[in-house]
């Protein structure tokens, strides 16, 4: 099992910057983030392996990044230039397996941090 606990979400104006954390229970080889918006399926923003691979969604190239602190076993997600569009639920997630931005074969999951950007 993994514990996956995510915060730092909060209402911004759009073009302003936030920084998501998940502190996990353990890392597995694949770590992610995903958002969902209201009245829309979940979608993968960003991954990272445990070799350092990231991979990101079109949408956030360039404006997010992913990274990881292993001794601390914490994930993060810097999100800067925000949009109105990024308002969603955010969610951290883990799987042993490969990577991808598909949320389905994630295993674990946290409760999700809300983020509000303004316009």
């Amino acid at each position: 099992q993994v514990q996956l606990v995510e915060s730092g979400g909060g209402s911004v104006q759009a073009g302003g910057s936030l920084r998501l954390s998940c502190a996990a229970s353990r890392f597995t080889y694949c770590m992610g983030w995903f958002r969902q918006a209201p009245g829309k399926e979940r979608e993968g923003v960003a991954t990272i392996t445990s070799y350092g691979t990231t991979g990101y969604a079109d949408s956030v190239k360039g404006r997010f990044s992913i990274s990881q602190d292993n001794a601390k076993n914490a994930l993060y997600l810097q999100m800067n230039s925000l949009k109105p569009e990024d308002t969603g639920m955010y969610y951290c997630a883990a799987r042993h397996d490969s990577c991808s931005l598909a949320p389905g074969p994630f295993n674990y999951w946290g409760q999700g941090t809300q983020v509000t950007v303004s316009s």
